[in-house]
Formats: structure tokens, sequence, C-alpha cells
């Protein structure tokens, strides 16, 4: 059975402006963060997914870090990755979405050579994260005023 979306790498301008218009919604919009801390410095050389309904409308995103960019947020690793800004709009929660995301940053670090992804996991959200393999390490701490954890998966 085929999904109601598809998940591409956002190569082009016109993909990484729908990742972000999906980050604002969700993390600005509904989460309180602020747009001045949401984009940052990374966003440039990150690897963005993005995944876009039949109709052509984006419904989530996230991305991967690696290299000397990753190695400052997962402790000097350079075969480690970082997920990070994974964010699904409300219309499309519980379409699958999230995990397809997942895996399609994994594979973005596959292809780099990396062993691992690392992720910091708003609290709410480590039960998904667990079941599509990451396990938890590492105290809570906050980020943006929201909890988080660290968690990693051996690719």
């Amino acid at each position: 059975m085929s999904r109601p979306y598809v998940v591409r790498v956002a190569e082009d301008p016109a993909d990484r402006e729908a990742c972000f218009a999906v980050r604002k919604e969700v993390f600005v919009g509904e989460q309180g963060v602020p747009e001045d801390i949401e984009y940052d410095a990374y966003d440039p050389v990150a690897v963005h997914v993005l995944a876009v309904g039949e109709d052509g409308v984006p419904l989530g995103t996230g991305r991967l870090l690696y290299g000397e960019v990753a190695a400052e947020k997962v402790g000097g690793d350079l075969s480690v990755g970082s997920l990070g800004r994974l964010a699904v709009t409300k219309a499309a929660r519980g379409l699958g979405v999230g995990g397809a995301l997942v895996r399609a940053i994994e594979d973005a670090a596959r292809v780099r050579g990396l062993v691992a992804v690392d992720l910091h996991a708003q609290t709410h959200a480590l039960g998904f994260y667990e079941r599509l393999g990451y396990e938890v390490y590492g105290p809570e701490f906050q980020d943006a005023g929201i909890p988080h954890r660290a968690m990693r998966r051996v690719l």
C-alpha cells in the first residue's frame, strides 16, 4: 500500500522554504519557540528532508547535521550525525510522516558514512523515538524552555 505522501531531500530553494514553513508552524506557532532561535547557522549546511502530500502541501521536515558541524553537538565524534528540527504538521500527525522522515534522515546519514545518529528529543516524544530504535542517555535538559533528553541510534 502506498503512502499519501513522499519524503525527499530538500535540494531546491522552494523545498527548503517549505521546510522552514513547517518548522515555523510547529515550533514557533504551536510550541512558542522564539523565531530568532528556531533558525540557526546550521541550516545552510544541513541536509533537510521534506514530506509532501499528494496535493503538494508540505507535511513535515527534519534535518541532519554531519561532519565538523555535528561533531560540535555530539561530543566531537565525526562518525555520528545529529538529527534535529523534526516537525510534522497537525494535519499530518498519525500518518507515519514522522517515522518516514527519521528513516530518510538515517538513510542520508548512511550515505555520508555515519555509524550512528544522535538527537535531542522533547520528553513527550521519547516513546516515538524509542519505537524507532533510539536509546536515551544523559540527564534531562531544557532547550527553548522545553524539557529534552539526548538519544542515539546505531545505524
